[in-house]
């Protein structure tokens, strides 16, 4: 993902006083290092949680345990959970993230949950709207991260570009 596309997004967001949390699971934190990397982040960027652990998920963000419990952590309804989640754990003087923003998956080397490694799912919540993302990716695990990370930033700037529309 080249930088100024997320420079574009945290400006956009910024430009309209909106805020983003993000909850990671997949990608570990890269996510929001790739929106801390740009100067001024911090007008928009409430921070992020890293629930790698499935437990953090239900425990921290708020996901279902029986969605858990029947489908594991890779899961569409598992994003959305993370996503709706981290807009309250993140919550500021009572205000929610405007948007949330989550990613789980598998990058391997192993199956996880049943699903194969390059399955990916994001997220990304407002008030009004959940949008999920789906990803079938072929790669090592650095590769299968980090295009995780660039399709977040798509659908960030799909989002914002609504919005423009609106």
């Amino acid at each position: 993902m080249t930088e100024s596309a997320t420079a574009e997004v945290l400006s956009a967001l910024s430009a309209r006083g909106l805020t983003i949390a993000v909850a990671e699971s997949l990608t570990g934190g890269m996510l929001t290092s790739e929106l801390v990397d740009v100067p001024g982040a911090s007008e928009c960027l409430l921070g992020g949680i890293v629930a790698y652990n499935t437990h953090l998920k239900a425990t921290v963000l708020g996901v279902d345990a029986a969605t858990l419990a029947t489908h594991g952590a890779v899961h569409p309804d598992v994003a959305r959970g993370m996503a709706v989640g981290v807009r309250h754990a993140l919550a500021v003087d009572g205000h929610d993230a405007a948007i949330g923003i989550a990613t789980t998956g598998v990058a391997g080397p192993d199956l996880q949950d049943g699903q194969p490694v390059g399955t990916a799912f994001i997220a990304l919540s407002s008030a009004e709207e959940t949008r999920i993302v789906e990803l079938h990716i072929t790669g090592d695990r650095q590769a299968i991260r980090r295009q995780v990370v660039s399709e977040s930033i798509v659908l960030l700037q799909e989002y914002v570009a609504n919005l423009s529309n609106a």
